[in-house]
């Protein structure tokens, strides 16, 4: 049974930013045209489903100049527009944005405010142009590179971390996932 990715996007005046969101893909293809067709395949999951799709973006993009970054969580593309100017929406066509397609609101800036400028965190960036394969999807194969950017730990009741036998649980009042009454004297 095929299944349709979650994906993301946001844009600058030379580039589309799309995210396919799918974690632990294996065997991530993703084919990129210069009319603007972007298709990608992958499966995923305990039972290893099958994922695909394809999008027909809003106007033509520079295949050369694109670039992917296929993490542990999901794949990350640049894709460089082929005249700089803002596309009123990712996909052509006048029908409905699917519903799989949404802003990334952590990406995304105003017209106004653009100055080129995105923290991509040191990700290792793939060409589409010159990636090889027969298969015609771009012979990308599957990254284990993972970014990650440091993160405050998020720690919720009842979560216990044993190598952080020094810190002072108390203000928090959670041991061992249960709340400790104060002792009375």
């Amino acid at each position: 049974m095929r299944r349709v990715p979650e994906v993301k996007w946001a844009q600058r005046q030379d580039k589309v930013f799309i995210t396919v969101q799918l974690p632990d893909a294996k065997n991530a293809k993703v084919n990129l045209e210069p009319e603007g067709v972007f298709s990608f395949s992958a499966s995923a999951g305990a039972e290893n489903h099958l994922y695909e799709l394809k999008l027909e973006l809003f106007d033509k993009v520079n295949v050369e100049e694109s670039k992917i970054n296929v993490g542990v969580r999901s794949i990350f593309c640049i894709v460089e527009k082929a005249e700089k100017g803002w596309w009123k929406k990712l996909l052509r066509g006048d029908g409905k944005t699917p519903h799989y397609v949404k802003v990334d609101w952590d990406k995304w800036v105003d017209e106004d405010e653009d100055n080129g400028d995105l923290d991509l965190g040191g990700m290792d960036f793939s060409n589409f142009g010159g990636m090889g394969g027969d298969d015609g999807m771009g012979g990308f194969e599957d990254s284990d590179d993972e970014v990650s950017k440091p993160q405050q730990e998020v720690r919720k009741a009842g979560d216990t971390n044993q190598e952080e036998e020094g810190e002072d649980k108390s203000d928090a009042g959670i041991t061992e996932g249960k709340t400790e009454a104060a002792q009375s004297t």
